[in-house]
C-alpha cells in the first residue's frame, strides 16, 4: 500500500510539474501577440510613434536581407527581400517584405507604404521607420491597415567598402519588427 502511494505521489507531482510548465509559456505567447504598440527611445524616435486614434493589430518578426547597388561612389538602396514570421524564434511564416515597400501575407492580402518618418537608435543597424500605407489590397491581415512601424533593426546597413564595379549588388543580412496598424472603430 505504501509502495502504491508514493507512486501516486510522484505522479502527481509529475502532472503538477508538466502544468505549471504549461500555464508558464502562456504569458510569454501572449506578449507576443498582445497587440500593443513597441515601445520607443523617446526622444530621439518620437516621431517615429503613430499617430493617436491608430491600434496595432499584426506584429511579424523579418528575416531577410536589404539589397544595394554599387553606382560607383555610394551604395544605392535597391530593396528588401524578407520572410515574415509570427514569432521571435522565425517559425510559421506569415507572408514575405519586398519592393515597395510591400508586405504581402500568406493569404494574399498586401499592403505597400511610403516612409514617413525615421531615426537611428543603433548606427550598426537600418533606421526605424514610421511608414503610412499607400495602398491595401485583398481581404486579410493587411486589409485597411493605415500604418507601419519597422523597429527593433539588426543589420542591414550599406557595405562599409566600395563595390568593385558600377552594378555590383551586395545583400546585406538584416532583422526587424514590423508593427501594422489599423484606424480605431
Amino acid at each position: 500500500m505504501r509502495y502504491m502511494t508514493m507512486r501516486h505521489l510522484i505522479a502527481v507531482v509529475v502532472v503538477i510539474t508538466v502544468a505549471g510548465l504549461a500555464f508558464a509559456s502562456i504569458p510569454a505567447t501572449q506578449a507576443v501577440d498582445d497587440n500593443r504598440a513597441p515601445e520607443l527611445p523617446l526622444p530621439l524616435c518620437e516621431k517615429v510613434q503613430v499617430p493617436q486614434g491608430n491600434k496595432v493589430v499584426f506584429h511579424v518578426y523579418a528575416l531577410g536581407v536589404q539589397v544595394y547597388k554599387w553606382n560607383g561612389a555610394t551604395w544605392d538602396f535597391v530593396e528588401p527581400v524578407a520572410k515574415l514570421f509570427a514569432d521571435p524564434d522565425y517559425r510559421a511564416t506569415v507572408g514575405n517584405h519586398y519592393r515597395g515597400p510591400t508586405w504581402e501575407s500568406n493569404s494574399g492580402s498586401n499592403v505597400v507604404g511610403t516612409r514617413v518618418e525615421g531615426c537611428q537608435p543603433e548606427p550598426t543597424a537600418i533606421a526605424w521607420l514610421r511608414l503610412k500605407a499607400v495602398s491595401t489590397d485583398g481581404p486579410g491581415i493587411f486589409s485597411n491597415v493605415t500604418f507601419i512601424q519597422r523597429v527593433n533593426t539588426e543589420g542591414g546597413t550599406p557595405p562599409a567598402a566600395p563595390g568593385s564595379s558600377i552594378g555590383e549588388e551586395k545583400r546585406v543580412p538584416y532583422t526587424a519588427e514590423y508593427y501594422f496598424y489599423r484606424a480605431e472603430d
